[in-house]
């Protein structure tokens, strides 16, 4: 048997003839930049997502990249951020001539440790040039939104959400229902194919309740241009397209089902891990029903044995894995000048080395979720010979 990491083909499937239709619709109608689809796409999501402002733009990096520039922080200020996430992270702070300041990762679900964050903010040598904070809801899980609601009102810190993994993720904050993207002043997404709401090339969205940052991004992309060819400042070409969209605002139709259907099989495997006793040789994630976790990846970490045997064990089992991810962004050599040293931050150091993702999206069946649990039980016997 052969079970990939990711099948965007079984969900097309299903959608096909709907999406071919819209497609020809938007080639027919010969706009497709920033039309109607992309329109309708951005007012969807603020009704989902319970926002007042949706941008879409060329990608999830570049949603980073424009929001962190719209905040107007001040060349060399430090932006607090996670080293275990993906690179768009770190360099939409840098590229903006700002300095990552890195702070380590929780052992329970390899979140940044706001507790850390706080003690950077009252004890930090310059406390007064850190300015920003980008926290990243990781893998599909939505981070402690109340406390992060706390952080940026008890330090007036601007505070840009990485919701590239997680768009759907959600909790009750004083009877409310919260979405992961909407408690700091911006929240940027990604429609990269492999999210789970993924589109067929780049794409990605910031969303704001904040009027004039709204404005303000909505020119960035385009050049800086509120008006063609009279430029307020100079933006980026990153601009959402119809195809994108076209397809995009059917899925997001579908989102809600996904996401159930990603519970189901967290839920299906953390019963298989039980039920092949390997809970204490793999942590797994927490099957949790309340739609905090819409399980973007299914990261396991090895209590026991090497991940990478593991990980070379089930290629040759026809499994599909993958590392997210093997060197922090505090260990890469274009941020070598920032002084880190590899042991500065020792819970990512540990994630890096011992996570592994497994095989997880909405069209993914029990009895290959129970072949890939049942190869990892055979590749620890084997090394318990």
């Amino acid at each position: 048997m052969k079970v990939p990491l990711f099948d965007m083909t079984r969900q097309y499937e299903k959608l096909r003839k709907e999406i071919l239709k819209n497609l020809d619709a938007v080639f027919a109608s010969g706009r497709v930049i920033l039309g109607d689809n992309v329109k309708m796409l951005e007012e969807n999501v603020q009704k989902y997502l319970i926002t007042k402002h949706a941008i879409g733009v060329a990608s999830g990096s570049d949603a980073l990249l424009i929001a962190v520039k719209a905040l107007n922080f001040e060349k060399g200020d430090y932006i607090i951020t996670t080293p275990y996430t993906f690179f768009a992270t770190a360099s939409s702070i840098t590229r903006n001539g700002l300095k990552p300041l890195f702070v380590d990762i929780t052992e329970k679900d390899y979140d940044i440790d706001l507790g850390k964050v706080e003690d950077i903010l009252q004890n930090h040598p310059e406390k007064e040039k850190i300015k920003g904070f980008i926290p990243v809801h990781l893998f599909g899980k939505s981070m402690d939104l109340k406390r992060l609601k706390q952080i940026k009102e008890k330090y007036g810190i601007k505070i840009i959400e990485d919701n590239a993994q997680s768009i759907g993720a959600r909790e009750q904050i004083d009877g409310k229902e919260v979405y992961a993207g909407t408690v700091g002043d911006v929240g940027t997404i990604s429609f990269f194919p492999t999210k789970n709401l993924g589109g067929y090339g780049d794409g990605g969205m910031i969303i704001t309740d904040n009027d004039d940052l709204a404005a303000r991004m909505r020119k960035l992309r385009v050049h800086g241009a509120a008006k063609k060819y009279h430029h307020d400042e100079v933006g980026f070409n990153s601009r959402l397209d119809e195809v994108q969209a076209a397809i995009l605002k059917i899925k997001l139709k579908e989102l809600e089902k996904y996401i159930e259907k990603r519970i189901k099989k967290a839920e299906n495997y953390a019963e298989l891990f039980k039920k092949h006793n390997l809970e204490d040789k793999i942590k797994y994630p927490e099957a949790k029903t309340d739609k905090s976790h819409v399980y973007h990846q299914y990261v396991v970490e090895l209590k026991k044995g090497n991940r990478d045997r593991l990980k070379d064990f089930l290629k040759e089992k026809g499994i599909g894995t993958s590392i997210y991810y093997p060197v922090g962004l505090h260990s890469q050599e274009c941020f070598k000048e920032l002084g880190y040293s590899e042991d500065d931050f020792p819970v990512t150091q540990h994630a890096t080395k011992t996570t592994l993702a497994l095989p997880i999206f909405p069209e993914l069946k029990k009895k290959e979720q129970e072949y890939v649990v049942e190869n990892i039980k055979k590749y620890f016997e084997e090394e318990e010979k």
